[in-house]
């Protein structure tokens, strides 16, 4: 076991150590006895991205089946163990990543050990048909609730879609389709775990009041055992020009409570310098109440209720900046659309003032702090880091890395990407009332 301890300049003190298991699995570990606590992060290095047409949504599924039972925690046992000691957990699935995570009272952190070892080391002699059908339904009932019975809930998948084309590993978002939910057998299942569920594709990160000498201990004890696996495929390559080419646009009639304008433009892969441009680009323009988005269609024009635009974070592929206004009365889309362009036009022109400047930086050094402040946040950066990047100390000097960008920067990735031929737009139309009692139903439901 092999490890690597640095105090990077501008972590703010915050320290973390690099170790390795004979089977692969990284670990990463950063005292902090402030609290009595300790965080359990475990990425795993699978999303969306990794799966193939057909077969969308496995690694959402298995997000789900991992807490469905293993070999010596049975049905919901995982979640009971965890809060019956008084901790917090759960698990989410992105484009580029599976984790799991537990925050618990520092003296239980070795059953958050025993757990997350348990199910990575033999989920699959407790995976059966009836579990596989529980998930699977919990995870189309999910869609339902979150994508498709929801106002405007179908938005990113279908901007996603427009965004990368046919055959692109980010062409479908990670909730899948339907009909690969129902398609998907439970040999797929099982061949996903074995692919994809090892130690040395996975990373752990402990965080808050540990002795790091018994940590590793315990780690070594209940993962050390667990065999590595060689037959993971790279994801397919992400790789796509800086601009679309094109404007590509959409129109969704549908019940919704107003009109709406969405995009999403083609931005820099994080990691960069630049992600980091346009981050602070978004910022100043749709960051919260202080942006000249806001300003302008909200507080001036008066012509929108809400106005953002955020960064979408992508490491495998272009990042996307995502601009979402939703309008005011009877305004209509054409009109938002119009100020819009003029805005980013503007900026691209001046580039951002130096007080926007400040106030931009000073915005996204508060979030990042936040994250880091918290030890289930810095458990999770140094993961995050530590797949996506390779180095987990690149967590603990990323805010150094915002605060030094420049505003020529800012304005040279505004000016070379926010534009109109380098965006997927998606345009909502409420769907018109056919008669007078479905105008009195929907005022009522009001």
């Amino acid at each position: 076991m092999g490890h690597t301890a640095t105090e990077q300049a501008g972590s703010g003190g915050l320290t973390a150590t690099e170790h390795r298991l004979a089977n692969g699995l990284r670990v990463v570990l950063s005292e902090d006895h402030l609290t009595p606590v300790a965080a359990v992060c475990l990425w795993y290095d699978v999303g969306s991205r990794h799966e193939v047409k057909g077969r969308t949504g496995l690694a959402h599924l298995f997000e789900h089946l991992m807490f469905q039972g293993s070999a010596q925690v049975k049905g919901n046992g995982h979640f009971e163990l965890v809060q019956g000691a008084g901790g917090s957990l759960n698990g989410t699935t992105s484009f580029e990543r599976t984790n799991y995570f537990e925050t618990m009272p520092a003296h239980e952190l070795e059953l958050a050990l025993w757990l997350e070892a348990d199910r990575m080391g033999s989920l699959l002699t407790a995976l059966d048909d009836e579990s596989m059908e529980n998930q699977r339904d919990v995870v189309k009932n999910e869609r339902r609730q979150r994508y498709d019975n929801v106002p405007y809930g179908t938005a990113f998948e279908k901007l996603t879609a427009m965004a990368y084309p046919e055959g692109h590993p980010y062409h479908h978002t990670p909730i899948g389709s339907m009909a690969d939910l129902d398609a998907a057998s439970l040999e797929d299942a099982r061949a996903f775990f074995r692919t994809y569920y090892a130690p040395n594709n996975a990373v752990l990160s402990i965080v808050g009041d540990i002795d790091s000498a018994q940590t590793l201990a315990w780690v070594e004890k209940y993962f050390g055992s667990i065999p590595s696996h060689d037959g993971k495929q790279p994801p397919r390559d992400g790789t796509l020009p800086d601009n679309i080419g094109g404007e590509l646009r959409e129109v969704v009639e549908e019940d919704v409570p107003s009109r709406a304008l969405m995009a999403a433009y083609r931005l820099p892969h994080d990691g960069t310098r630049e992600a980091d441009a346009a981050d602070l680009a978004l910022t100043v323009l749709g960051g919260g109440e202080s942006s000249r988005l806001y300003n302008r269609l909200v507080r001036r024009d008066r012509s929108a209720v809400a106005a953002g635009f955020g960064l979408l974070r992508l490491a495998g592929a272009p990042s996307l900046g995502w601009l979402d206004v939703k309008t005011s009365g009877g305004v209509e889309v054409p009109d938002i659309e119009r100020a819009v362009d003029e805005e980013l036009a503007r900026f691209a022109a001046e580039g951002p003032t130096p007080e926007e400047m400040e106030r931009a930086q000073a915005q996204l050094e508060r979030e990042w702090l936040d994250r880091l402040a918290t030890v289930s946040g810095r458990a999770d950066e140094l993961c995050r880091f530590a797949v996506l990047f390779g180095d987990p100390q690149l967590a603990l000097t990323a805010v150094q890395r915002v605060l030094d960008v420049t505003s020529e920067e800012v304005q040279a990735v505004a000016k070379a990407r926010l534009r109109p031929d380098n965006r997927a737009v998606l345009v909502y139309e409420p769907t018109e009332p056919t008669d007078a009692a479905d105008t009195e139903e929907g005022e009522a439901d009001q």
